[in-house]
This record gives structure tokens, sequence and C-alpha cells, in this order.
């Protein structure tokens, strides 16, 4: 199987951007966490633009894209806005960017309405069920305050979303700049995740369902408890090797665009893989909660309440999967190999 290849050998600048095809420009917002950026990409569409995601829903960002608005962007309509998930650090700017340049809002079914019911019940995540969701795997009730009081704050950082919007189904194909674009969508980092592949010119929109160096974050939300996103993540890693050309260039929305996307597939199932021989190993040696899973999934003690909230509930989207499978049963909150 080929190496990965990194074909563009740093990053663009801030404020700049990388021409990755002809008409299709890279560009990196930054982030206030540890996961620093966020890529976006604008897309040259006839007299017009499209942007593939808007970063994060915060003062800052508003500022960058007032200056690409009078700058890059300027004398060029932005046509369309296509956001390939319902994360803010993707669809945060959303709203604004939708209301201050007339575009219309592209966006899965699934994760618009998502997004909606967050912005319209803020305080549904600090009441049950939602509290006992923590409690009940193991979490003590000061760190479940804590987390559902800052940790689940990056969820509000948001615009807003315009009130009508464009629906992205799987299998549609979208005209952009005279290229091509199948619609994709595909499930565990988020309910409905958009790509787009044009598979003419080998490109691949993948936002965050697949990275050149990092897994994304797979979750069970407090709103399917007993879902499995693991085992949704897993058929996705396996649709996109049977679908896409080894050789596409992926477009994805942290770190660089890479080519390698079945080698990199296949690290990522085994990396899973491995998370879940661990937890079998440890509740080997003992039954444990959830919360106390979190150390052996990530091999380290987490503390921060926003790193908290995402290594809970991966760590749970592993032990849901497992548990599926037979491999693990719950007794009284905790988990033994069955």
């Amino acid at each position: 199987m080929s190496e990965i290849r990194l074909p563009f050998a740093e990053p663009p600048a801030p404020g700049a951007a990388t021409e990755v095809a002809p008409g299709l420009f890279w560009m990196r917002l930054a982030l206030p966490f540890r996961l620093d950026h966020v890529n976006i990409y604008l897309l040259e569409d006839g007299p017009g633009w499209t942007v593939v995601d808007t970063g994060l829903g915060d003062a800052a960002t508003e500022a960058l894209w007032r200056a690409l608005l009078d700058g890059r962007l300027r004398g060029r309509p932005v046509r369309r806005v296509i956001a390939t998930h319902f994360h803010p650090d993707h669809a945060g700017m959303a709203g604004w960017l939708c209301e201050r340049t007339g575009a219309e809002l592209f966006m899965s079914q699934t994760d618009y309405l998502t997004s909606l019911v967050i912005q319209l019940q803020p305080d549904m995540l600090r009441s049950e069920p939602y509290v006992s969701f923590y409690r009940d795997h193991g979490l003590s009730a000061e760190v479940t305050a804590e987390l559902l009081s800052g940790g689940h704050r990056y969820l509000r950082m948001m615009t807003g979303l315009p009130r009508t919007f464009r629906r992205l189904v799987a299998g549609e194909t979208l005209e952009i700049g005279g290229r091509r674009w199948a619609v994709m969508t595909a499930g565990g980092h988020a309910p409905e995740q958009v790509m787009l592949h044009c598979p003419e010119d080998r490109l691949l929109l993948a936002a965050d369902q697949i990275m050149v160096r990092i897994s994304p974050n797979i979750s069970v939300q407090a709103m399917d408890p007993q879902g499995d996103p693991l085992g949704i993540y897993i058929r996705s890693l396996e649709a996109l090797k049977a679908g896409i050309a080894a050789e596409t260039l992926v477009l994805p929305g942290h770190h660089q665009p890479f080519i390698g996307l079945h080698r990199r597939a296949d690290e990522l199932l085994a990396h899973h893989v491995a998370r879940c021989d661990a937890i079998l190993a440890a509740c080997r040696e003992r039954a444990l909660t959830a919360a106390e899973l979190i150390p052996v999934v990530f091999g380290r003690v987490i503390e921060d309440p926003h790193q908290v909230g995402f290594a809970f509930s991966e760590a749970l989207a592993h032990i849901n999967h497992l548990e599926r499978a037979g491999a693990l049963v719950q007794r009284a909150g905790r988990y033994d190999v069955g």
C-alpha cells in the first residue's frame, strides 16, 4: 500500500490562501482550543464564491471574515455557504455570513436540525435526563457540574443559522465552478456530516470524517445514550475505501491535505481496534465505569472540562460498540467482559 503524501509542505499563513486545485483555495482560521485551527475552503463559482465551512462564531473569526469580504472576496459575491456539519468550529459563523452576504446555506437536514435544537434550548444539556447520563457513568457531581456549565460552552459558540436552508442529500450532485461534486454523507463524528467528491479531478472535501494526523472525535450523545457512533464511523471508513480512488487529494477539516485515503482509513480502523482492546484488557482485571475507562482509552488523565466532555463521550462510544457486540456487559453502571 502506498505511503501517505502531503502535497503542501506548509499550511497557509493567517489570512492567506493556498490554491490546492484550479479555483479551489485552502485557508485556516484560528480556534481557541487545543486543536487550534480549522480549515475552510473557497471555491470559485462563476461570478461569485462558494464557501465550505465558516469557523467559530466568535469576535476574532468575525473580524477575519470582515477582512476577507473587504479583501480577497471583494467584488465577487459569496453565493453559497456549505456547512459540512453542525459543530461550531465549522458552522459557527454561518448565520452571520449568510445574513451579511445574502448567501444560501447548504447543509444536511440532520445537522441543521441538531444545531437548531441546541440553539433554541440552550439549557437543555444542563437538565435531566442529561445530568444523569454523566453521573450514572461514574463522573462525580463536581465534574458533571463543571462539564455542563463550561465544557459545553463550545456548542453555543454560534451566530445562529438562517431560518431556511438548502438540504444536501447523499447521492445528489452539486455543480460548483464547472465541477460536479457528488454529495456524500457519513455519521460517527456528526449525525449526517457532508463530504463532496469530484471523481473526475480526484478531489474529496472530507470535513472531519478522515484527517491525516488525528482521529475525529466519535461521541455518544446524551440524547442517544445507547447509540453506536463508532460502528457507524467504522462503516463509513469502509465505504470511503470502496468508493474513493486511492490517489484522491483529501481536503480535510483540520491539519493538512493529503493523498493516501485508503492507508489512512486502515490506520484509523486499527486505532479504534486498539482502543477497544485496551478497554477489554482493563475490564478483564475488574469492572470499571465509563469515567474510569477514560484514561485507559486516552492513556492519560484529562482535566480540562472542554476535553473531558469529548473524552467521556468517545470512551462511551467504544464501550457501546463492544456492548453491542456482546464483548462487554454492564452491571450496575460498571462494565465487565461478557
